[in-house]
């Protein structure tokens, strides 16, 4: 088929991958450039915390957690991108005077589903075999099964590969008004294809009712005293801290959930907050370098969960949230499923 794809960030590179496979051509339309940073998968932490969201998510984000965790290291050989995978599990802790809190998280997820019975204590000697260096912590819990994907390689990578493939012909900084059964129109010129998909994010709140953008900050920083190997989240009474790992002794930190569109710098409550918050994690963190400061709007619907349309010769993928990486390849796979490929 000819297929057509709206919107190339996240969700419309997994769905080019599938595509692709699949022997389709394709055409891809976008606002931004191939290696821009609009897309909200560019700014994220990559987190698979399937478990971890359990507290305040529907089931069907775990059920489709755990279907994407199968999947990503299939795209991301497609791409040459293995070493971007991790499923190491993932470390939740607090400080003492919130030990209640985080007992609580863990009961929430445990009375949730089944498989959060795996989620062990651990004392300060067991922690410290994981990662040495929060020794500091005498009371944490570890979740098997969850991990990253390093988000910026592979929306750097995927852009390489896209680029690169013959099949691919990729209209960069070009606006989509409107998306329709069989068509784009672009820069005010009607497109004729076998199959479209919408996979604009907020770019399509005209024509998807209750769409909003969840406002995301993260913080990177530059710590060579500080060498954790796995995700870890510290949980506070105002706010759920996370330090994601990539190599270097690099880190994503981050924390913030703002209902607001607005995408411009970071405040300095939420620098202030994240930054008090990490040094008092790990006080190697004191004299890390700041990178960058990174904020974005995540595309969110009224109930928070993602949302499949299908049309004739149209599919509309959205309001993946905050769960993005998480969620794109079952997303995909299932709108697939019960579209094109039905």
């Amino acid at each position: 088929m000819n297929i057509a794809i709206a919107g190339v960030g996240l969700v419309g590179r997994v769905l080019a991958l599938n595509l692709l496979s699949q022997g389709h051509t394709l055409t891809l339309f976008d606002e931004d450039t191939a290696y821009g940073d609009k897309p909200a998968g560019m700014t994220a932490a990559g987190m698979l915390a399937v478990f971890a969201e359990l507290e305040t998510a529907e089931s069907i984000i775990f059920e489709h957690g755990l279907r994407s965790i199968e999947l990503w290291p299939h795209l991301l050989k497609i791409i040459d991108l293995e070493e971007a995978y991790q499923l190491k599990g993932s470390i939740i802790t607090a400080h003492p005077q919130d030990y209640s809190e985080l007992d609580h998280f863990i009961s929430t997820l445990k009375s949730k589903v089944k498989e959060a019975q795996d989620i062990e204590l651990l004392d300060n000697a067991s922690l410290i075999k994981l990662e040495p260096d929060l020794e500091q912590h005498h009371k944490a819990f570890y979740i098997p099964h969850e991990g990253q994907v390093d988000a910026q390689q592979f929306m750097q990578r995927s852009s390489d590969y896209l680029l690169a493939h013959e099949d691919i012909t990729w209209h960069q900084e070009s606006k989509v008004e409107e998306v329709s059964e069989g068509s784009i129109t672009c820069e005010g010129e009607v497109k004729a294809f076998d199959w479209v998909f919408d996979s604009r994010g907020l770019g399509a709140s005209s024509q998807i009712k209750n769409l909003r953008g969840v406002r995301g900050e993260v913080i990177w920083l530059d710590a060579p005293e500080v060498n954790i190997t796995r995700p870890t989240r510290m949980l506070h009474p105002r706010y759920k801290i996370y330090i994601v790992p990539r190599a270097n002794n690099r880190y994503v930190i981050g924390a913030t959930e703002i209902e607001s569109q607005d995408q411009s710098e970071m405040s300095l409550r939420s620098s202030m907050e994240l930054l008090s918050a990490v040094y008092s994690m790990h006080s190697g963190f004191g004299e890390a370098r700041i990178v960058k400061m990174l904020t974005n709007c995540r595309p969110t619907l009224k109930d928070n969960l993602p949302n499949i349309e299908q049309g004739n010769q149209l599919t509309r993928i959205n309001g993946l949230y905050r769960h993005g990486y998480l969620l794109a390849p079952a997303i995909v796979e299932k709108a697939l499923n019960e579209g094109i490929n039905k």
